[in-house]
């Protein structure tokens, strides 16, 4: 699996959605604002008439596109995380995504001072009972981890984080590909191209 990881700076588009990245439609139903986190997330602005200059750091289509491709795909992406972040937030069930990125800035960490102290806050932040943003993990899981966090190596996460990928990847992952949101990403960047072509 690629690792990429974003910045705090790159993923500050990630944070809850706002009562104004809401619609109301006709019938008083707030609908989600897909457009608002799309523009925030490629730094666009689609009511400007001028597009004239592609923003080199943003996706192309057919990466957007790949990220229909696989789970793996999408994640290796910096932008396909943040638009998969932004998603789970919508939804209110951001957990596993920060538990696996947790995951996986854990295992980047080699002084065994931080180890320690990054295990102890990965579990009481996702792992123990009524966590902050508890995952949801079988107690024998939970348990081995416990017991290594005396002594945490940089594979101690490791099965729950395969746990929570597969959960992602048979869960989350297809409502994404099916959702406005991941659609409106594609519109997006093909009426942009169309425009550059143009």
């Amino acid at each position: 699996m690629k690792e990429c990881f974003v910045s705090e700076k790159e993923m500050a588009c990630t944070d809850c959605m706002n009562a104004s990245d809401f619609s109301v439609d006709k019938n008083g139903i707030r609908k989600r604002n897909w457009r608002t986190r799309i523009c925030y997330l490629f730094k666009i602005n689609l009511s400007s008439t001028s597009m004239s200059k592609r923003i080199s750091y943003r996706p192309t289509a057919e990466e957007v596109k790949q990220w229909a491709q696989s789970l793996d795909n999408l994640l290796s992406h910096k932008y396909g995380k943040a638009a998969f972040v932004i998603f789970l937030k919508s939804e209110f069930c951001e957990e596993n995504i920060e538990f696996w990125m947790a995951c996986e800035e854990f295992r980047t960490i080699s002084s065994p001072g931080k180890l320690i102290s990054k295990a102890r806050s990965i579990y009481e932040e996702f792992i123990q009972c009524d966590a902050p943003k508890e995952i949801n993990l079988d107690y024998e899981t939970k348990e081995t981890i416990a017991q290594r966090l005396h002594l945490p190596t940089l594979t101690c996460f490791q099965s729950a984080q395969k746990k929570v990928y597969s959960l992602m990847e048979n869960n989350s992952y297809p409502r994404f590909i099916q959702s406005e949101l991941y659609k409106e990403l594609c519109s997006v960047n093909r009426e942009e191209e169309k425009y550059l072509e143009s």
